[in-house]
């Protein structure tokens, strides 16, 4: 008798195990930041939270699901642009759920097919593209890369935030070209630069030779200041002052015997 007692004991200590068990159960808490999805005997029901959650023991099974926005990671694509260069680019995507009903009912990991259709339309957008366009207009492309995205995951409940290019890595030849390409560009213009100076330096002489050549005081005056120059180097060399008045004769000299030679 004694047996059956402890027996019937053990069997209520058992039982009321599991109903303490089914009752800690039932009640669930979520985050500001999670909901949870209801489904009732396998059909979904409604979507709960935040806050305290309670359940049906048996009939209600609840998923989480976060609403923060994540970042997914695309892989290193091996791309071969629209002018035939080979480059590897990677990138990271940043989406959040929208819909959670749609993203545990439509697809099975929305994380991982955000993630397939991120690389493959990675790989469709930088094919279209130039070199160029790749290095230097990041942000339409990266418009571009977001507004496919974007439109592919929607039937899923995902909203893609941004999509950003992290590296291009270029081949080592390329990369040795552009340098040549950049060094000559900056060459090409040094020497612009160089001869438009030559030009305007050019031009100013001209023009102060007519000023000095038109005014004999004038020419006496820069005569008399370049003089000053020199003597102010302190250096060994002699200088001997002429009058403008001997110039002036061996240039009347000058001009007398041309024009009796073109006679």
């Amino acid at each position: 008798m004694g047996a059956f007692y402890t027996l019937i004991t053990i069997f209520i200590l058992f039982f009321g195990l599991i109903f303490f068990i089914i009752f800690i159960r039932m009640f669930r808490v979520l985050n500001e930041y999670e909901r949870g999805l209801i489904f009732r005997l396998g059909k979904f029901s409604q979507i709960k939270g935040p806050g305290l959650i309670i359940l049906l023991p048996i009939l209600d099974k609840m998923v989480k699901i976060s609403l923060r926005t994540l970042a997914i990671d695309v892989p290193s694509q091996d791309i071969i642009t629209r002018d035939n260069v080979s480059v590897k680019v990677n990138a990271v995507v940043y989406l959040r759920v929208a819909n959670p009903e749609k993203a545990i009912i439509q697809v099975e990991d929305y994380l991982y097919a955000s993630s397939l259709v991120s690389q493959t339309t990675l790989r469709s957008v930088l094919g279209q593209s130039d070199l160029d366009e790749l290095l230097s207009h990041r942000d339409m492309i990266n418009a571009k890369l977001k507004e496919i995205i974007d439109r592919e995951t929607e039937p899923w409940g995902i909203q893609v935030m941004n999509v950003e290019l992290k590296n291009v890595d270029l081949p080592q030849e390329l990369i040795r070209a552009m340098g040549r390409q950049a060094e000559a560009e900056r060459d090409k213009r040094a020497k612009i630069i160089n001869s438009e100076g030559e030009f305007l330096s050019a031009t100013k002489l001209s023009e102060a030779a007519r000023i000095l050549g038109g005014n004999s005081n004038a020419m006496q005056l820069r005569y008399l200041q370049v003089m000053t120059e020199i003597a102010a180097e302190k250096t060994s060399t002699m200088i001997i002052p002429l009058p403008m008045e001997i110039m002036k004769y061996f240039t009347n000299m000058n001009t007398k015997i041309e024009k009796e030679a073109n006679k």
